[in-house]
């Protein structure tokens, strides 16, 4: 083996501080078990890629990382998409043919563990029940998961406005129904003055778009109690870094629900932890598996929060990873802020596959040892290139790396031990129950009804005052609801009749007021005609002249 290539791994994977261990470089397929590639703890919260083609080993890598992170004592979360990092709760199988023969190539032994688990989930099947609020996710991520296009999102952010100056809690989906509904009515359409307008083909796509989840089952999700963000932050007694694995499996189908739902977790952190700067450790890695999902059909203004959060959240002493087939599945703006690389291999099987190859290729640093896109379409399944950032925060030489097996079981739990996990949880008694207090669907409701109640009881007295017999078989002038309403509508008959009749009277009036003024102006038009023919005569003018010399004195 090239000794300029020893050197190299030697030197840049050689640390004097605690790390995780991943494999060794190979060159050519001979491995360097000498050198371990190596992550040093303290720069996994400058955050990382896993990527690589369906079959090559990314779950496992995830796996992988997760085991040691927690022997760390770093507590991680992870989603899992296809129900088959479950295992990682339990020793992997130290007989496995081929967990022996990788371990065997590498030189190093196998120690099966299993490692804390905490398992939730969105549906409350799978896990314990994590709910969010209506209100903390916000108009943008509430806009993602509806599927909004920006003009409707505003619309959104128009009743969260509203509900904020009002003191209306949006918990849950009825809660944002019917306020949408109220303020699209009658009632409420004064009130929208002041935040500006909706049009009826929007409230019609929002209302249309809360059904379509709450028929999804998502409903469930929306509501009290949320889960709080802390309760990932735990560690065992012994102080190993416990591991919460979101199961997707049953909500597969609605991606943008829990991706997004991952993202509002993300926010939730660093709204709530403090500034820490750099640590030995981090407090939090963040595991985002099939991560594209998360950035398909997002809006510019999604992207600059993911890219903002993502950024930021550094400080907090949180990692997060992106789980994804190609690097070039998540934006570039994101990809930049990510330190660590572990590449799995690449196919390039259509001409679009073959662009992504070229581009991922120039993502990686320069190398006299590789041909980089050579080597990602040569690379077997467990094997990976790899650059990390060292504890200087320089970029690792590229190694293609031969990974460990991870220490627990590469399967899914059998059933029954994955629900007696869940049952014996203590998120299981802390989140089980749904707590439904007064919030804005029974705020406005209240509101509605008493304002309709008064309606009708002011229509009642006015009826009685105007001599309506009594009504009720006690012989007490009140009204039953039914005859109210009736009374009600034969108010609005006779006003709308009278309405009607004096609009038929003014237009008389004023029929005849322009007939007389016609009638006035032909009677002058008249008299001046005649006039002017009397004078322009000599008959005429003789009179005149008589008429002014008896006037003046002349003769």
């Amino acid at each position: 083996m090239d000794q300029a290539f020893r050197d190299e791994m030697t030197a840049g994977y050689t640390l004097a501080e605690p790390a995780l261990t991943i494999g060794s470089p190979m060159l050519d397929g001979e491995l360097f078990n000498a050198s371990r590639v190596q992550i040093a703890l303290s720069m996994m919260n400058r955050h990382g890629l896993i990527a690589g083609a369906t079959g090559t080993g990314k779950t496992k890598t995830l796996q992988l990382l997760a085991g040691e992170l927690s022997q760390a004592g770093v507590p991680v979360f992870i989603s899992d998409i296809k129900g088959d990092v479950t295992g990682i709760a339990l020793p992997g199988d130290a007989a496995n043919p081929k967990v022996v023969e990788r371990m065997a190539s590498l030189e190093a032994p196998f120690v099966a563990a299993g490692h804390p688990v905490e398992f939730l989930s969105l549906s409350g099947k799978l896990g314990a029940q994590v709910r969010a609020t209506v209100h903390s996710f916000g108009p943008l991520l509430l806009g993602k998961v509806l599927g909004l296009n920006e003009t409707q999102t505003s619309i959104l952010s128009l009743i969260f406005k509203y509900c904020d100056d009002n003191d209306l809690p949006l918990l849950d989906l009825p809660d944002l129904a019917t306020t949408l509904k109220f303020l699209a009515s009658d009632e409420g359409k004064p009130i929208l003055a002041d935040y500006g307008g909706m049009s009826s083909a929007s409230v019609g796509v929002l209302l249309r778009s809360i059904i379509v989840l709450e028929q999804a089952g998502a409903d469930t999700f929306f509501g009290e109690p949320e889960f709080q963000v802390g309760d990932l932050l735990r560690t065992t007694a012994d102080g190993a870094g416990i591991i919460s694995v979101l199961e997707l499996r049953d909500v597969m189908d609605q991606p943008s629900l829990f991706s997004t739902f991952m993202l509002w977790m993300l926010a939730q952190l660093y709204e709530t932890l403090p500034e820490v700067g750099d640590l030995p450790k981090p407090k939090l890695c963040f595991f985002f598996d099939e991560a594209h999902l998360l950035f398909d059909g997002a809006s510019e203004a999604l992207l600059d929060q993911i890219e903002r959060t993502v950024r930021l959240i550094r400080s907090k002493g949180v990692g997060v990873f992106f789980v994804t087939q190609a690097p070039t599945d998540v934006p570039s703006s994101v990809l930049a802020q990510l330190g660590n690389r572990v590449q799995h291999a690449l196919r390039a099987f259509t001409p679009d596959d073959a662009d992504a190859l070229r581009k991922t290729a120039r993502t990686f640093p320069m190398t006299s040892h590789y041909d980089v896109e050579k080597t990602i379409t040569s690379l077997g399944t467990g094997e990976a290139l790899v650059t990390v950032l060292s504890p200087k925060g320089v970029p690792s030489p590229l190694a293609a790396t031969r990974l460990f097996a991870p220490d627990s079981l590469m399967a899914a739990l059998p059933d029954a031990d994955l629900q007696g996990r869940i049952a014996a949880s203590s998120f299981s008694a802390k989140y089980g129950a749904t707590v439904d207090r007064e919030s804005a669907h029974e705020m406005i409701t209240a509101r509605l009804t008493t304002a309709k109640a008064a309606a009708a009881n002011a229509a009642a007295q006015e009826a009685i005052a105007a001599g309506v017999a009594p009504t009720t078989a006690g012989g007490l002038n009140q009204m039953t609801p039914a005859q109210q309403q009736r009374e009600i509508q034969r108010q609005a008959r006779e006003m709308a009749t009278a309405q009607r009749a004096a609009e038929k009277a003014r237009a008389a009036a004023e029929r005849r007021a322009r007939a007389d003024a016609k009638e006035r102006n032909a009677m002058v038009k008249t008299g001046v005609s005649t006039a002017g023919r009397v004078i322009t005569s000599r008959a005429g003018q003789d009179f005149l002249r008589g008429v002014f010399g008896t006037l003046f004195g002349k003769k």
